[in-house]
């Protein structure tokens, strides 16, 4: 642990002043480190307060966004899963788009055989998370937006044996990670709308977008680059585009429930959305789309069909009825015929995303 941690633990742990003196013995440090580690949290954002007597103390939860957080309140939940690679960025384009740059620098991921090699042994499992994003990505090419301070935004690289067989079970699989990483953190009842969104209170909270790595020698689609993006709290650049007409928050969700802003920081939050992801992935597969379907507002409801555009079914209503083992929604149109939906979108009447 860094000096700039233990500071922080220290006086995350204390309701009185604590003096440089104090911090310098239990770092080991000199004051003069205590003192740089005190300007490096502030350059951070955590309110240090410097008291008359020469003692410090935090004003209201300590919210550091870094590698070191992450990775501690990770090991901490998650241990079985330790050994993954992790990477954190203040800023960067999309993490989605930057698990694929590290993808592609790799010899090869997986042999002939289809085992992983060492670089899929290195990669896989791994969480790439980030305070925001220059150009987050959501489903068809449409825009995510991810200003700083307000959300989380994440991807995790899985590389299943024998390949990604199945892209849209492991969205609706990461899309029950997401619920239950809120629901622990935050004692709120999210629930989805298929395939891929989360709502809270009856606004979107979180999309996820699942993309795959080829490996066109093999035939095997190596890994699948689980995209997640979670607003926790509102932000500006929602109420300027009017998307705040239809996408929340995790806080505005829960405002009426409890006050949960100040006891989980991003860091912890985004270890627990990454560490379920994995988790879930490992589960009895039956169970997982079981919970998936009571978690699901969409069965019984209309719905406007989007097929995909090399589809010639185009636009039509339907009634959500079932989702199958796979994921696959399963809709029933007026005359009775029904289809089984793997891809494409659908929307309700009052929905305005599309």
């Amino acid at each position: 642990m860094t000096t700039k941690e233990k500071v922080l633990n220290e006086l995350n742990n204390k309701s009185k002043p604590v003096s440089g003196e104090y911090l310098a013995k239990i770092c080991g440090v000199s004051r003069a480190a205590v003192w740089k580690a005190i300007n490096s949290l502030r350059e951070a954002g955590v309110c240090i307060i410097g008291t008359t007597n020469g003692g410090y103390i935090i004003e209201g939860q300590a919210d550091i966004f870094s590698l070191e957080t992450v990775r501690r309140e990770f090991e901490t939940a998650f241990p079985q899963f330790s050994e993954s690679h992790i990477e954190c960025f203040n800023e960067i384009d999309s993490t989605n788009t930057y698990a694929k740059r590290l993808l592609s620098q790799c010899a090869s991921l997986r042999n002939e055989k289809g085992e992983l090699t060492a670089d899929g042994k290195k990669y896989n499992n791994s969480i790439i998370v980030a305070e925001s994003q220059t150009a987050g990505r959501g489903r068809s090419g449409r825009t995510f937006v991810s200003p700083k301070k307000t959300g989380i935004y994440l991807s995790v690289i899985v590389m299943p044996e024998g390949g990604v067989k199945n892209p849209a079970r492991i969205t609706a699989f990461s899309a029950v990670a997401v619920c239950r990483a809120i629901e622990k953190l935050y004692g709120a009842e999210p629930s989805i709308k298929w395939i891929n969104d989360i709502f809270l209170n009856g606004k979107k909270v979180s999309g996820i977008l699942t993309e795959g790595t080829a490996n066109f020698e093999t035939g095997i689609i190596d890994s699948a680059i689980i995209g997640i993006g979670i607003n926790i709290e509102p932000n500006e650049e929602f109420s300027k585009s009017g998307l705040s007409k239809v996408a929340g928050s995790i806080i505005d969700g829960t405002a009426d429930k409890n006050d949960k802003k100040n006891s989980v920081t991003r860091a912890k939050f985004a270890a627990f959305v990454a560490g379920e992801v994995l988790s879930v992935l490992q589960e009895d597969k039956a169970s997982v789309i079981t919970e998936y379907k009571a978690r699901s507002f969409i069965i019984g409801k209309t719905v406007e069909v989007h097929a995909l555009a090399d589809s010639n079914q185009g636009v039509y209503k339907a009634t959500a009825v079932d989702i199958t083992d796979d994921a696959a929604l399963v809709v029933e149109c007026s005359d009775g015929s029904r289809h089984t939906l793997s891809s494409g979108e659908v929307t309700l009447k009052s929905d305005a995303f599309v």
